[in-house]
């Protein structure tokens, strides 16, 4: 019955962020010519898309090597390989159920090297912490150099946005869980050695704690630090290679409009919908046309294009690891 209930669940959560990503589809699509649609993807220099994929490509190769210099001190040799298939089963997981991929690679990892599964699920926390605080410091810098053409939209569509959620019922309830998640962490800790289940739990946040402080434990944290910045150059060359795949925005936008782009499409990854489905559509054309004036029709075949580009790779390469995972077993 238990089991039931779990996968009920589970259905359930994946049609509501399902039906989510239609929502915001819908809202980029909605004023868009299907005509003037297809001739704008078929008018798209696909050389520059295809640069794009191959930088991503080796944007996945990065992320498996900063991850691995995370788990290096856990006392178990990871090697390249498996890492390198870890992020990319991660990424094709993503695709069913958002942020299941940070479990399904820490699956790969803990089944190849025997590794706790808790202990590197907690290398993906610090690891993910880690980008999550990169897009934060890449952000201030674009609005802090970037203010007087950015700085409309980030207020208007960004900052005004999440003033008007922070309202003071939000806070109060904010305030009674971290009151209560308290008291729970107290109650396990306090009644860990008398009850099966809470001593699990405890070993559970010992695992994770583990791996959170392996980062502090790398020995090469200058090259984690080189490891990051190549992995955001990255994703900023992939958002000018798609830019210069449209002959009537390569001539308006530079290099600094595609670090904005990449910032803004990063939180539209963020968000949790399979595969950043319709978030990314939405809040790429609307920073086209509210920041730059092109039209919503040229806005959602951009962000089509720059996500599809993306999506293609992550499955094609998901696939291929998850199919090498499979047969080696």
């Amino acid at each position: 019955m238990l089991l039931n209930t779990e996968k009920l669940i589970s259905i359930l959560k994946y049609i509501v962020l399902l039906s989510l990503a239609g929502i915001l589809l819908w809202l980029s699509f909605r004023e868009v010519e299907i005509e003037s649609f297809v001739a704008g993807i078929k008018d798209a220099n696909w050389r520059w898309i295809g640069i794009s994929m191959a930088i991503s490509v080796f944007a996945f190769f990065i992320r498996a090597l900063r991850w691995r210099l995370i788990m290096m001190p856990l006392g178990k040799p990871v090697s390249r390989r498996d890492s390198w298939h870890g992020i990319n089963v991660g990424y094709i997981t993503n695709f069913a159920l958002p942020r299941a991929g940070e479990l399904a690679r820490c699956g790969v990892i803990s089944r190849k090297t025997g590794l706790p599964f808790e202990t590197v699920a907690g290398t993906v926390v610090l690891e993910r912490s880690i980008d999550m605080l990169s897009l934060l410091i890449v952000s201030a810098g674009v609005m802090f150099f970037f203010w007087d053409r950015f700085g409309g939209f980030i207020d208007n569509q960004i900052i005004s946005s999440l003033e008007n959620r922070l309202s003071t019922d939000l806070m109060i309830t904010g305030a009674v869980v971290i009151i209560a998640f308290a008291i729970f962490l107290y109650m396990i800790w306090r009644y860990r050695k008398s009850h099966p289940l809470l001593a699990k739990i405890v070993t559970i946040v010992k695992g994770i704690l583990a791996g959170l402080l392996s980062g502090f434990k790398m020995p090469q944290k200058w090259t984690f630090l080189l490891y990051t910045i190549l992995l955001w150059v990255c994703y900023w060359l992939m958002s000018y290679s798609t830019i210069l795949a449209f002959d009537n925005l390569q001539t308006g936008l530079g290099v600094d409009d595609a670090l904005f782009l990449m910032v803004v499409g990063s939180f539209g990854w963020v968000i949790p919908v399979q595969g950043g489905i319709g978030a990314y559509h939405l809040i790429i054309s609307l920073a086209l046309l509210s920041v730059y004036g092109v039209s919503q029709t040229t806005g959602v075949i951009f962000a089509t294009i720059s996500h599809g580009s993306q999506s293609i790779t992550m499955l094609l390469f998901g696939a291929i690891s998850l199919l090498k995972i499979t047969l080696k077993k």
